[in-house]
């Protein structure tokens, strides 16, 4: 780079150039003036080459030039198109091939660590939970921050890296990356703003980290106002969402007026219209209605329906209540739950509730209201095909493109997360049974209540969810394999995994063993670990999952059937398969039915509108097809003769032993 020289400096006077101190404008060797005009230069201003011509929408083009703006403090990389900024760009380095156009102002004020170490107070409005947010912040280690405040230690020295990453980033100096677009939009102060991001028609963005990249680049749009906030790669925020100090996820799409505020969404939720305050949003949580309002809960996988709210402002003491919503749950239209509570993992909540409700330990349950009282159906959504269509849609909703996946996301429906709880519930129910007596109408669980048909069809399920599950994993560990004899079987059963022992636990998205949270845990105390390393742990604890899972079936297969793997016989192996396939054909049994109720005569009421009966039907199968050539049904039916094959093939292979 090199001064300008007097006759390019008379040349930018003509062009109604303003500077401070001509000495301190720097352009390259091979420079043009003519592409510069009515521009005022004050401190040191470096500008590249000016020779790119932009293709726009309609056809037009326009060379990269800089008119119509002050610039203070800045370096500007080739091929820019800079103009009509109505205050200045300050104290900003920008990309090559930015197009900045109608803007108000651009700054850094000050020394800013750009919206990293962000206290989001999350979960209790009134603090005790804060997770301070950075780019890289993954959805399991802000579960660890913001639920294990009993690990003292751990929690400070988690603070600590973060705010030491802060304090190495901090800078008076902000960044634009390459080929970023700026148009018609309003105040930026204080953003770091990745390449590739596109910022049209926005109103104010202070304070925050736009993650964006050439992989996946961001948008924000019409209207948006955000402060204090990190938004990740691939995320869309546009009309009029407000979001202030919150951490957006990857690949998350926030819109129509959306409010959140001291929230931290993580990858692939889907939030419009409605409002968020202090939520743990992890992966696929999804809210898309004006009358919504998720407040101090934690969801995942969650479906929030049209007027859902919740509670956790009851007592004087202030918003001081939270509550947890397990993995895979929905709350339907117009559905309230009074926090502190915690709801079991793939359950449905109807109505309202008003009682503290803990089902954590019965998973796949309605939670149904009737006579303000809580009435609870254990297990009854292993056989909705809701539950199985949400299970197959999530992992082909991951809309991440970026090649460093923050969130290490596990889709699996029955896992040791689940069948763990599968084991205890089914405990809890058959022990409910027992102490009240199996004529008992009606039984007393934890603020809620189940009727005696309930208690005993959740018995039933859990044990078909169990059975299926352990047969899934009994058959993967033996598939591709001729065996010549019962040894041989053994053998291959022994887990090859040290992990899996023990209770298993969710980090909003990744199942791990809950002794490897522990270990990870020591290891901060200890000032062992950097945040980079405990995101590498976490994924390769991720990339590890079915080795150690089956660590976990075999121990726990042994005392639910009370058998002996180690030498377990081949009728033993027989009777698990077949009690397997029993489970699997009697469950899908279950989902076909459910799903034949979608082409129920009531489900026709509004179709074949001013014709007869037979028009409404022939107007409901061409919309909606007919039941038995619907993919889902096909499906279930293909996956029945799939399991079966799938025994036959086993037992085959084990019929000379």
């Amino acid at each position: 780079m090199r001064n300008l020289t007097q006759h390019e400096i008379d040349s930018l006077i003509v062009n109604l150039c303003v500077a401070e101190d001509w000495t301190n404008v720097f352009v390259p060797e091979i420079f043009s003036v003519e592409r510069i005009y009515n521009v005022r230069f004050s401190g040191r201003v470096v500008i590249g080459k000016l020779e790119k011509e932009f293709n726009l929408p309609g056809g037009l083009k326009r060379s990269s030039c800089i008119r119509n703006a002050i610039l203070h403090n800045c370096e500007i990389g080739d091929n820019v198109l800079i103009e009509n900024v109505s205050n200045h760009i300050s104290n900003y380095k920008i990309g090559e091939e930015c197009f900045i156009q109608n803007v108000n102002v651009i700054a850094v004020e000050h020394s800013s660590s750009f919206g990293i170490n962000t206290l989001v107070s999350v979960l209790n409005e009134t603090g005790g939970r804060e997770v301070p947010i950075y780019p890289n912040l993954s959805s399991s280690l802000a579960y660890i921050i913001a639920l294990y405040r009993h690990k003292k230690r751990a929690i400070e020295r988690l603070w600590e890296l973060v705010a030491s990453y802060a304090k190495e980033v901090e800078s008076s100096i902000g960044y634009i990356g390459d080929r970023v677009k700026i148009v018609n939009t309003g105040t930026l102060i204080n953003v770091h703003i990745g390449d590739y991001t596109k910022i049209i028609n926005s109103s104010r963005l202070e304070n925050g980290t736009i993650t964006s990249n050439r992989e996946a680049p961001v948008f924000i749009g019409d209207g948006v106002i955000a402060k204090d906030f990190i938004i990740s790669s691939g995320c869309f925020v546009s009309d009029a969402s407000k979001i202030m100090r919150c951490f957006i996820g990857q690949s998350c799409h926030v819109s129509h007026g959306f409010s959140a505020h001291d929230s931290l969404i993580f990858s692939n939720c889907n939030l419009e219209n409605g409002e968020a305050c202090a939520v743990f949003a992890g992966p696929f949580t999804v809210s898309v209605h004006k009358s919504s309002l998720l407040i101090a809960g934690m969801f995942s996988f969650c479906n929030a329906g049209s007027g859902s709210n919740q509670s956790n402002h009851m007592y004087k003491l202030g918003p001081i209540h939270q509550g947890i919503v397990e993995r895979g749950s929905k709350t339907t239209s117009d559905s309230y739950i009074l926090w502190p509570a915690k709801i079991g993992a793939f359950s449905l909540v109807m109505g309202r509730h008003y009682r503290h409700c803990d089902t954590s330990d019965l998973p796949f349950s309605y939670m149904i209201e009737k006579a303000d009282e809580t009435y609870l159906v254990p297990g009854v959504n292993i056989r909705s095909v809701g539950t199985i269509r949400d299970a197959q849609k999530w992992p082909k909703r991951d809309k991440r493109t970026d090649s460093l996946l923050l969130d290490n996301i596990n889709y699996n429906l029955l896992s040791p997360y689940t069948i763990q709880k599968m084991i205890k519930g089914r405990l809890i129910l058959m022990e409910l049974r027992s102490v009240s007596g199996e004529t008992c109408d009606t039984y007393t669980y934890r603020s809620s209540k189940i009727k005696n048909s309930s208690l005993r069809n959740g018995i039933l399920l859990y044990e078909k969810a169990i059975n299926k599950f352990f047969g899934n994993s009994l058959i993967k560990r033996l598939e591709s394999t001729n065996f010549i004899s019962i040894e041989q079987l053994r053998d291959q059963l022994k887990p090859t995994h040290s992990i899996g022992l023990g209770d298993w636990v969710d980090l909003s998205g990744m199942i791990i063993p809950k002794t490897e949270v522990d270990r990870v845990i020591d290891q901060i105390e200890k000032g062992e670990i950097s945040l980079v390393q405990i995101e590498d742990r976490f994924r390769f604890l991720h990339k590890e999952y079915y080795q150690m899972e089956w660590t976990w079936a075999y121990s726990a297969m042994e005392r639910y059937y009370n058998i002996s793997l180690s030498s377990i016989t081949v009728q033993q192996v027989r009777d698990l398969v077949e009690l397997w396939r029993e489970s699997v054909i009697s469950i899908d049994n279950m989902l076909y039915n459910d799903a034949q109720k979608e082409f129920s005569i009531t489900s026709m009421i509004g179709f074949g509108v001013d014709g007869s009966e037979i028009e409404k039907v022939v107007d409901f199968e061409c919309v909606r097809g007919e039941f038995e050539s619907n993919p889902f049904v096909a499906a279930v039916k293909d996956h029945i003769n799939i399991k079966s094959a799938l025994a036959d093939e086993l037992l085959q292979r084990i019929s000379h032993m």
